[in-house]
């Protein structure tokens, strides 16, 4: 066995995590929907969605017959949407091709929609007892301060290097029927112990041997993404009021926020007015500048400018992609976190939702 996996087995039999919510079966579709849910969030944020999202769609046929809409709905507030879409399109593809079972192997499940190498070798080591290196930002962290890998970790050559280690760290296959308890370890330890910052190293079942410690070096590893300024981005966001609802326009997908619901977005140097006028044919009545949002993406910041507008001119639409909804119904369609926000703030609460719909009419 590697010098990483008896040490860490024997902590996680009585420090690792026992009792998350897809730990209770080896579920395929379970310990998929738990896998894609944990890119890039944390556990305590993703155990509410993932409950909700068990209860509503208990498996595979459920969520590939299920609209769309509801599946982002249901992930409204969770970001990275396009992991809700591509959960979506998984589900379709094994009910058509696969009878709505998962396929056993990593390099299988690597063909479906949104699944990468390590989160196809968890799903294949947690439901199928596949013998897979998974290789997650709390791994790499660990493999990086325990071998002393100083290169940028998402680097093509430092990843090759990382991805080799954990595959060389692996419990050998004549203990493979403990790869379960091994990987949740390094999960585990990752997220409780190796931290990004603070590391509790004096805990660490990994601390005697680890480069990083010994050489006073866990601070400076892995080593940080390259510096690069944070672009910028402004949009307007027109909240149209009529007769006590506001209109929503589906995004396109795929994008930012595809296939969410959302007010119409526009230009910092275009004129509200005349948008309205030229795009929907409506006379505004009333605006309101409401203060500025800032909200942040992956790869940019956005400045968010809402305003409300007051439509006087009747409008009809059979269009589809636009729908006319009241607050307290659209706040629980899919939208974007900073619209929800936005929604709550300006039209939901009781005392201000008369103010705001009515004060301009």
């Amino acid at each position: 066995m590697s010098s990483l996996a008896q040490p860490l087995i024997d902590w996680h039999k009585i420090h690792g995590r026992h009792h998350l919510p897809w730990q209770r079966n080896a579920d395929p579709y379970a310990i998929w929907l738990s896998e894609i849910m944990l890119q890039q969030t944390q556990v305590s944020t993703v155990i509410p969605y993932y409950l909700r999202f068990m209860q509503e769609f208990p498996g595979v046929d459920h969520l590939a017959q299920a609209p769309l809409d509801s599946v982002l709905a249901l992930w409204s507030g969770l970001g990275y949407y396009s992991r809700a879409r591509n959960l979506h399109r998984t589900a379709q593809i094994l009910r058509q091709d696969h009878r709505s079972q998962f396929p056993s192997k990593r390099i299988d499940l690597e063909k479906l929609p949104g699944i990468g190498r390590s989160t196809a070798a968890a799903i294949a080591v947690f439901a199928f007892g596949r013998r897979e290196a998974i290789l997650d930002g709390n791994v790499k962290r660990i493999l990086a301060r325990y071998f002393g890998i100083t290169g940028y970790p998402a680097e093509k050559s430092t990843q090759n290097k990382l991805w080799q280690l954990s595959e060389q760290s692996l419990p050998t296959h004549a203990d493979q029927g403990r790869i379960q308890s091994y990987t949740q370890a390094l999960m585990d330890l990752g997220a409780t112990v190796c931290l990004r910052r603070n590391p509790v190293c004096t805990t660490c079942p990994l601390h005697s041997d680890c480069t990083a410690h010994k050489n006073n070096l866990t601070h400076l590893l892995p080593a940080p993404k390259p510096r690069k300024p944070m672009p910028e981005k402004e949009a307007i966001l027109l909240f149209l009021v009529q007769q006590q609802k506001l209109l929503l326009r589906k995004r396109p997908s795929p994008g930012i926020w595809g296939g969410l619901w959302c007010p119409p977005e526009i230009a910092v140097d275009t004129n509200a007015l005349t948008y309205c006028q030229q795009q929907f044919g409506m006379r505004i009545q009333s605006t309101l500048k409401l203060p500025a949002m800032d909200h942040q993406f992956t790869h940019y910041k956005l400045r968010i400018y809402p305003m409300i507008l007051h439509v006087t001119t009747p409008t009809t639409s059979s269009d589809d992609q636009q729908v006319w909804l009241e607050p307290s119904m659209a706040i629980h369609q899919g939208i974007p976190a900073p619209v929800k926000k936005l929604l709550n703030q300006n039209f939901i609460v009781a005392d201000n939702h008369a103010m705001q719909m009515d004060s301009h009419e």
